[in-house]
Parts: C-alpha cells; structure tokens; sequence
C-alpha cells in the first residue's frame, strides 16, 4: 500500500509540476502574442499609409507615364 501511495504522490507531483510549466508557458505564449498582434497592427497602418502615399503620387504623374 505504501508503494502505491508513494507511486500516486510522485505522479501527482509530476502532474503538479507539468501544470506549472504549461501555465508558464502559456503566459508567454499570450505575451508574445500580444506584442506580435501589436506589430502586426502598426505595420498595417504603415502599410496603408504607404498604399495612400503611392496612390497620390501615381495621381499626379501625366496619363502617358502612369
């Protein structure tokens, strides 16, 4: 009984354990991607800005070059 007891105890330590690093790792996984959702945002709207810029550049140029 004392085998099994000590078997139970080293597997709910084990799950104990392994709970921890995955809560850990998904604490980083949500970081990073917040920050990546971040960039992803910021290079979109630099984007867009740049497709505004080309656009008003191209409706300046005469018809025979654009």
């Amino acid at each position: 009984m004392d085998t099994e007891l000590t078997a139970l105890e080293t597997k709910v330590q084990l799950l104990a354990d392994l709970c921890r690093q995955l809560r850990d790792e998904n604490r980083t996984l949500r970081q990073t991607l917040l920050q990546t959702s971040q960039e992803n945002q910021q290079l979109q709207q630099k984007l867009a800005g740049t497709k505004e810029r080309v656009a008003t550049i191209l409706a300046k140029l005469p018809e025979d070059m654009a």
